[in-house]
């Protein structure tokens, strides 16, 4: 039952959103599994908890892309 991850490095935060303000917008780029660099593919993703520029994401569903911030 092991589900395939993509490794996603964060380039910018675009902002927050939610009720609340408790998710942030960041664009990723997505990494080589076997190199580490990056591939040159970038997508929008909502992210819960802390996260800042340099980061890397480990994400476990990679083809939607999230609804720009207004």
């Amino acid at each position: 039952m092991d589900q395939p991850v993509k490794l996603a490095k964060v380039n910018r935060v675009l902002g927050r959103t939610g009720n609340t303000g408790n998710v942030t917008q960041v664009r990723v780029e997505f990494m080589d599994a076997e190199g580490g660099g990056s591939t040159g593919r970038s997508i929008v993703r909502n992210v819960k908890g802390p996260v800042r520029e340099g980061d890397i994401l480990c994400l476990l569903e990679w083809e939607r892309e999230a609804r720009r911030l207004r």
